[in-house]
C-alpha cells in the first residue's frame, strides 16, 4: 500500500470519527424532583430515544455543597427527555469504599443488615444498614441490632412514600434513628443507611 494511499485511509477514518461526533447532541441530565432537579451531568445521543435507561452517577455532595456529604454516590437513571434536557429518577445510592474502610476501628464490630422492603407507595427496595461499635459486640448484641435496623427500616417504608424514604435514607434520618435505638443495647459510633437499590 502506497504512502499517499494510507494517508487517505487515516484522513477518512478521522473524518467518519468527526462526523460522528457531531451528530450527536448534548443532553443536559437533571435530578429528579425531590434532589431539586439539579444538573447532575451532560450526556450525548443521537437520538434521545437512546438516552432512556441510561444510569448517571454523581455524589451527594455535587447536590448539596455540603464537602462531608462526598462520599455518597447516587444513581439516577434516565426515564424522560424535554428538549436538551434529560430527567431521571432514583436508582441507588452507596457509600465509597474508602468512606467505609475508614470507620473500621480495631477492637471494634462492624455489623451489617440487608432488607428488601416495599415503601408505603408499593416501590420495591433493598436497603443495606451499617453500624460500627465502640467495643466488641457479642452475637446476641449484633442480633439486636439487626432487629433494630429492621423495625427502623420496615417501620419507615410504611409509612412514607418513594421519595420521602429515599430523601430521609440518603440524608441521614433513618441512620439517626436506627442509632438512637441501637446504642440503648451497646454504644454505637456511627450508624447508616449505606445502600439502596431499586428492585421492581
Amino acid at each position: 500500500m502506497s504512502q499517499k494511499t494510507k494517508e487517505k485511509k487515516e484522513k477518512s477514518s478521522k473524518a467518519r470519527v468527526i462526523d460522528k461526533w457531531r451528530l450527536k447532541t448534548w443532553y443536559t441530565v437533571r435530578a429528579p424532583k425531590y434532589f431539586g432537579e439539579i444538573e447532575v451531568g451532560v450526556t450525548p445521543s443521537d437520538d434521545p430515544e437512546k438516552l432512556i435507561g441510561r444510569v448517571m452517577e454523581t455524589t451527594l455532595y455535587d447536590i448539596s455543597g455540603d464537602f462531608n456529604q462526598i462520599h455518597v454516590k447516587l444513581f439516577f437513571r434516565i426515564n424522560d427527555v424535554k428538549g436538551n434536557e434529560a430527567y431521571t429518577e432514583f436508582w441507588g445510592h452507596d457509600f465509597s469504599r474508602d468512606y467505609i474502610r475508614s470507620l473500621v476501628r480495631r477492637g471494634s464490630t462492624r455489623i451489617e443488615g440487608i432488607f428488601n422492603v416495599t415503601t408505603k407507595d408499593g416501590q420495591a427496595l433493598r436497603v443495606s444498614a451499617v453500624a460500627f461499635t465502640h467495643n466488641r459486640a457479642k452475637t446476641s448484641q449484633e442480633y439486636e441490632i439487626r432487629k433494630k435496623m429492621y423495625e427502623v427500616i420496615i417501620r419507615k417504608a410504611n409509612d412514607l412514600n418513594f421519595s420521602e424514604f429515599i430523601h430521609e435514607a440518603v440524608l441521614g434520618k433513618i441512620g439517626s434513628e436506627i442509632y438512637n435505638d441501637a446504642k440503648k443495647i451497646i454504644p454505637i459510633r456511627k450508624c447508616e443507611i449505606r445502600k439502596i437499590k431499586v428492585i421492581s
